[in-house]
């Protein structure tokens, strides 16, 4: 191995697989594009049992929930990577916990998400996601904290997105009904003063897209995926 070989990207995920095959895919295409030839990303994969995870979520067992996945990461360091990813925006309600479990650094989505809504110009943001994601704060307050105002979707919207996320796109489904259901969030979303919108779950990339908004949308497993890749990228010690 050469010592300007790329950075490892560790990629915590399985929440749900559906998600985590994109983040694979985006690496790839992302180093592909970057390098071009025949390069693809240097990964290692953890792929945890979602319904495991979702269980936790469901009873609020979030101490559990991070331990399972500090565990999974310390793994995924073990095996060589340098940097660490993990793909779902919920779970990085114990993004802390599995930080300090490890040597390497997590590259937090909510950072990479406000980093690309600040240099967009904005500071308005309509949030879609799970529940929990919506609702608590771990997540919102990471994107004011870029100086962004964070608006959410009102209960009855909530709920229908969150469903969705779960009863469908977890499990591959993507059906035009949900779509709009989406569109009509987020136009209400626009109304209410978002001049831009979050797609703040990585399942929601499978179902709509910035053709679906009125206002930018923010994907943010691209923009994760492209933070991770220009860290793997980096000159070392730039990192």
């Amino acid at each position: 191995m050469t010592t300007n070989a790329p950075r490892v990207i560790g990629m915590l995920g399985g929440m749900s697989w559906e998600s985590s095959a994109q983040y694979y895919r985006l690496a790839n295409e992302l180093v592909r594009e970057r390098l071009g030839g025949l390069h693809s990303a240097r990964i290692v994969l953890a792929s945890v049992d979602f319904a495991d995870v979702e269980a936790l979520q469901a009873t609020g067992r979030w101490e559990e929930a991070g331990h399972l996945l500090a565990e999974a990461a310390k793994g995924l360091e073990a095996a060589g990577a340098d940097l660490l990813l993990i793909c779902t925006n919920t779970m990085h309600k114990v993004a802390d916990q599995v930080q300090a479990a490890i040597g390497i650094p997590l590259l937090h989505l909510g950072d990479a998400t406000a980093q690309a809504v600040t240099r967009a110009g904005l500071t308005t943001v309509g949030l879609l996601g799970t529940a929990f994601t919506m609702e608590q704060d771990f997540y919102r307050d990471r994107l004011t904290s870029h100086g962004l105002r964070v608006l959410i979707p009102a209960p009855d919207d909530r709920a229908e997105v969150h469903r969705i996320i779960y009863d469908e796109l977890c499990l591959g489904v993507v059906r035009e009904e949900s779509r709009q259901a989406y569109r009509a969030a987020i136009v209400r979303l626009v109304q209410a003063g978002a001049e831009g919108v979050v797609l703040g779950c990585t399942e929601i990339e499978l179902l709509v897209s910035e053709t679906d908004s009125p206002v930018p949308v923010f994907p943010t497993t691209r923009l994760h995926v492209e933070a991770a890749v220009d860290a793997s990228l980096a000159t070392p010690g730039s990192v």
